[in-house]
């Protein structure tokens, strides 16, 4: 057995405090080097990617990225339903990711909550509300008797905006933010210290948005609760975060303090971000130029790129070169400046993306489906589904491609066989 084996299995509780470092602020939780990948052998698509990040006690520690980049996967990862392929994730400093002990699952669980994106889903449907929030309390019994437990349900339906008369109905009864708010009240009633929001907000309207923002603070600032706050809107997160990290289809390219990451937004990832920020004014935003972020920018084929600190506790994703050039930017201590607006008489330029992409997934057409019709037409006339086929590589329509390939071949394959047939039928009659 190894030592980390043999640490894994000394370690079946958390300690009260987790490591602090060299500043003095607690590490709660810690990330390093985490990957996570989905599916195996070739179809294996890995998600995240040497993540590496420490969210300190009490503080809100925000995630940023556009869809599919990989936010949820992490959180997910955090409430020990993805799997880990490579490294850890420690909370007080112990492992928490793969193999533990059964007690120490349930203290992770009792410790670590999560309010998901999507309020529908993770609510069960054929429970009253009283009991979806209740059921935390049943499993670690957390009440002393059924009064109590009542007692800790209605405060904490109150606590979120709701009435107490709303427990006894069910999740369908309710709307959209309404539900948002159960789920909150799911989370926040079993008092975790950690808690995963996973853009708890993103499917509210924009006039209650402001009152969940407050609710979080609220739980915040009277238990002293940190967030992993999961979104995609820059804007929001500026303002009740302490600290952003930002990431790109499973690489964090940038970790800052809210505000040092809108002043010196040093990665165009991060840039281009900011720069899609929607501006109130509508003149303003009329004649605002968009960055567009290229990967293609960055030459990693000899140099390969890691998540580096800068200073002032700043750390980009780049090659020795770049991190070069962002210390030297950084250095001159001038805030960046990452949104231009279009002066009045200067003319209007587009920025024309070129169709080469590294991206598979972007070199596909939207109608390449390789629907069974052009395996069937191909199969019933083999030459023209060649043809059709070789335009459709031509295209890049590979799926359609293949597609005409596979029905023209077992086309001529049939017609093959029914001619070899009569053939040797008529070889009979004769002879």
């Amino acid at each position: 057995m190894s030592n980390k084996e043999l640490k894994r299995k000394k370690q079946s509780h958390l300690p009260e405090h987790g490591p602090v470092d060299e500043n003095g602020r607690e590490i709660l939780l810690s990330l390093k080097n985490v990957d996570i990948t989905f599916g195996k052998g070739d179809k294996a698509v890995r998600a995240v990617k040497n993540a590496s990040f420490d969210i300190y006690k009490g503080e809100t520690f925000s995630l940023v990225g556009e869809s599919g980049s990989g936010k949820t996967t992490i959180g997910r990862a955090v409430i020990r339903v993805n799997p880990c392929a490579a490294g850890e994730i420690q909370y007080k400093g112990v492992p928490i990711s793969g193999k533990i002990p059964r007690s120490l699952d349930r203290e992770v669980i009792r410790n670590i909550q999560m309010v998901f994106q999507d309020p529908a889903a993770s609510l069960n449907e054929r429970a009253t509300v009283e009991y979806i929030i209740s059921e935390g309390l049943y499993n670690f019994h957390l009440y002393n008797d059924a009064a109590d437990r009542i007692a800790k349900v209605e405060n904490m339906i109150e606590e979120v905006g709701l009435l107490p008369e709303h427990l006894t109905r069910y999740p369908h009864e309710f709307s959209g933010g309404q539900r948002q708010r159960i789920g909150l009240a799911r989370a926040m009633v079993m008092e975790p210290e950690l808690v995963v929001a996973d853009e708890p907000i993103s499917a509210l309207d924009v006039s209650i948005r402001a009152q969940v923002l407050n609710l979080l603070k609220k739980f915040q600032q009277e238990q002293g609760t940190t967030y992993l706050f999961i979104a995609h809107d820059l804007s929001i997160v500026r303002f009740i975060s302490d600290r952003i990290a930002v990431i790109y289809k499973g690489d964090i390219v940038e970790v800052a303090s809210a505000e040092e990451l809108f002043d010196y937004p040093l990665h165009p990832y991060t840039h281009s971000l900011i720069s899609a920020i929607p501006i109130p004014d509508p003149q303003l935003e009329k004649n605002k130029v968009l960055f567009t972020y290229d990967p293609s920018v960055h030459d990693y084929s000899e140099d390969k790129p890691e998540l580096t600190c800068i200073g002032h506790d700043h750390y980009v994703f780049g090659n020795k070169k770049e991190i070069e050039e962002y210390k030297a930017i950084r250095e001159k201590n001038v805030p960046l400046k990452s949104v231009t607006i279009r002066q009045p008489g200067e003319e209007e330029t587009e920025q024309i993306i070129e169709e080469t992409s590294d991206e598979p997934i972007l070199d596909t057409p939207v109608h390449d489906t390789g629907s069974f019709w052009y395996k069937f037409l191909s199969f019933l006339l083999p030459v023209l589904g060649f043809i059709a086929g070789g335009i459709f590589k031509r295209k890049r329509y590979y799926r359609n491609y293949k597609a005409c390939k596979k029905g023209a071949i077992a086309g001529l394959v049939t017609i093959g066989v029914i001619l070899a047939l009569f053939g040797l039928l008529l070889v009979l009659a004769v002879v």
